[in-house]
């Protein structure tokens, strides 16, 4: 128990004025290798930012500091960058570097901008929430899709 309130601690400090709430079926960790797995239903929350997934493996540094998060199955999620661009998706995979505040999405992946009504449909795509850019790679048999509505002129 004692351990579970060092991990909740630790986790929620490395946010400097957001809370990082974590919901999971499961969670195991290893204080050793920094190395915690939350299974089931994970819902993660941090400010406006959430993710959803059926696994989040959260890796720490000696100072158990989070430095990469990964996230598996059924990847949902809704991102705003530090400029408040909002991104609501889905993905196979996502890993977040917190450090550099990028999102890294693989495997059918679907990002929507919803504020500009831009999409985004590759196999890789990376999302950089400081610069508020996105990068994006097609599957070697399928395209990158890019969707924008434009509005028609009046004549």
């Amino acid at each position: 128990m004692k351990f579970l309130a060092i991990m909740v601690i630790f986790l929620a400090s490395s946010l400097i004025s957001q809370e990082l709430k974590i919901k999971a079926n499961q969670f195991d960790a290893d204080e050793k290798s920094g190395i915690s797995i939350f299974t089931g239903k994970v819902n993660i929350i941090k400010g406006n930012d959430e993710l959803n997934a059926t696994k989040v493996t959260v890796y720490t540094d000696a100072k158990h500091e989070p430095i990469k998060y990964i996230a598996e199955g059924n990847v949902s999620f809704n991102i705003e960058t530090k400029k408040g661009a909002l991104y609501q998706g889905v993905a196979g995979k996502a890993i977040y570097m917190p450090t550099v505040k990028e999102y890294h999405f693989f495997t059918d992946v679907h990002l929507k901008q919803i504020d500009e009504k831009k999409e985004i449909i590759g196999d890789e795509v990376v999302l950089k929430t400081i610069e508020g850019k996105a990068y994006a790679r097609g599957a070697t048999k399928e395209p990158v899709i890019m969707i924008f509505k434009i509005p028609e002129e009046k004549k």
